[in-house]
């Protein structure tokens, strides 16, 4: 299945003399997607799984310089395998975690190209000190988004540049086709983006087969929940989890920590979100105390609200029945949360850190990110009233706050309203950071 992250993966092959990181949660994609465009490079590839072949652990894990752990990596190397024309790819690196201080005399020495990849990689490089800065690029992944959705369900080229063209001009899209997006939109909302549900759903269409898949996504990651949990009785790793679908579905969907605990102290288990937040399970979206630049200064670490990582794993804990209600579109449904964590996870995958902002006189953004060196604030309505806005027209009006344009992703269709565009949910993923060139600063200092 096409993944847009090929793109930096080839790019690396071709220009890079950097090593390459790919990070991300388990299951979305990262090995496939490795083997697979180094397969089409021309580079031979040595593979070592430290998983696969735990022995590899204690034969390059052990206490040696740089050079001595390029000799032994040799030695095991098949004769096909000539310096210049090879990828070494590390999977699992989080069980050999030391190999990624080693990289910077890897990469100077020049024999090969270096990948690495594993899960949990935020969990376990936190304690190395020396990571290589310069002679590391890192690509964060994340699950399939609803482009890459659409394109593995053979949606055509011609549409989603018909789409890309409505977006940039603000025009509706031909009805008959809103209504078939909207329609994959929602079984979107159910499958999500973990490649495994995606194929399974493709070869299938059976909602009950890729409910299995998710289900067993969801237990190797409580299997990693229960490890860690072991090691450090202080993580409530696996309780924080199970409880994200209820505190998004709450009318208030800050997260509320005497749903755990009614003694639990945020500071006590700020470690547990980090954790979850660092292992790519969940999505943390905190509060900005004002919609203003830059938004990180006004920051609460401490209030927040949590998104699962993939909105399939998120409807995978609720109801059968509640499924089947979603594809159908029931309009009874609170449709609000499925919504709002498609639309985080889009935002986080395009590159924006976003934020809500909440103020008890004007109201509550879902959310507000920066773009173009603005605020832009982003409101997600799942009902049919959804020109009907007053948080946002409320922050809108303050002139402090400076706010040029929003974005309100519904149902409906594409629409511009004085300074808000209105956008059906299915083209959240267009909405990304506009690429900037070179910024080049000439001064003129003749005279100092």
């Amino acid at each position: 299945m096409y993944r847009k992250d090929s793109i930096t993966i080839e790019e690396w092959l071709i220009n890079s003399n950097k090593a390459l990181l790919v990070t991300g949660a388990r299951q979305i994609g990262k090995t496939w997607l490795i083997r697979d465009e180094i397969s089409k490079s021309g580079y031979a590839k040595f593979e070592i799984n430290f998983i696969d072949q735990p022995d590899m652990v204690t034969y390059l894990n052990t206490e040696m310089s740089a050079e001595e752990f390029l000799v032994k990596l040799k030695m095991i190397m098949p004769e096909n395998c000539k310096p210049h024309e090879t990828v070494v790819f590390f999977d699992e690196i989080q069980k050999c975690p030391e190999i990624v201080t080693k990289i910077k005399f890897l990469v100077d020495e020049g024999s090969f190209k270096y990948v690495m990849s594993g899960s949990l990689l935020g969990v376990e490089l936190r304690g190395i000190a020396s990571a290589p800065v310069g002679y590391l690029s890192v690509l964060r992944m994340y699950p399939m988004d609803f482009e890459e959705f659409m394109i593995a369900n053979h949606v055509s080229k011609t549409t989603l540049e018909m789409l890309k063209e409505k977006f940039e001009t603000c025009r509706p899209v031909d009805e008959f086709i809103h209504q078939k997006l909207l329609s994959l939109f929602f079984v979107y909302l159910i499958v999500g983006g973990m490649p495994d549900a995606v194929k399974t759903y493709i070869d299938t269409k059976d909602i009950r087969e890729v409910d299995k898949i998710q289900r067993d996504i969801v237990t190797l990651y409580k299997e990693d929940f229960t490890q860690y949990e072991s090691e450090d009785k202080k993580l409530k790793l696996k309780s924080i989890y199970e409880i994200v679908p209820a505190e998004l579905n709450k009318q208030n969907k800050k997260f509320v920590f005497t749903m755990l605990d009614k003694e639990l102290k945020f500071n006590r288990y700020e470690n547990s979100f980090l954790w979850l937040k660092d292992a790519g399970v969940v999505l943390p979206v905190y509060n900005a105390d004002a919609p203003i630049i830059p938004l990180l200064a006004s920051k609460s670490s401490n209030v927040f609200r949590l998104f699962s990582s993939d909105i399939g794993l998120l409807t995978s804990a609720y109801p059968a029945e509640t499924k089947v209600e979603l594809i159908n579109k029931n309009g009874e449904v609170n449709n609000g949360a499925h919504f709002e964590n498609a639309v985080a996870q889009q935002l986080s995958a395009n590159g924006f850190e976003p934020y809500f902002c909440k103020k008890k006189n004007l109201g509550e953004l879902d959310f507000v990110i920066e773009m173009g060196g603005k605020v832009v604030p982003i409101e997600v309505k799942s009902g049919k009233s959804y020109k009907v806005h007053k948080a946002l027209d409320n922050f809108m009006n303050v002139s402090d706050y400076h706010i040029e344009k929003a974005y309100v992703f519904s149902t409906g269709n594409v629409e511009k309203a004085g300074t808000v565009t209105y956008l059906p949910i299915y083209m959240c993923y267009l909405l990304k950071e506009q690429q900037i060139g070179k910024m080049i600063v000439d001064l003129d200092i003749d005279g100092l």
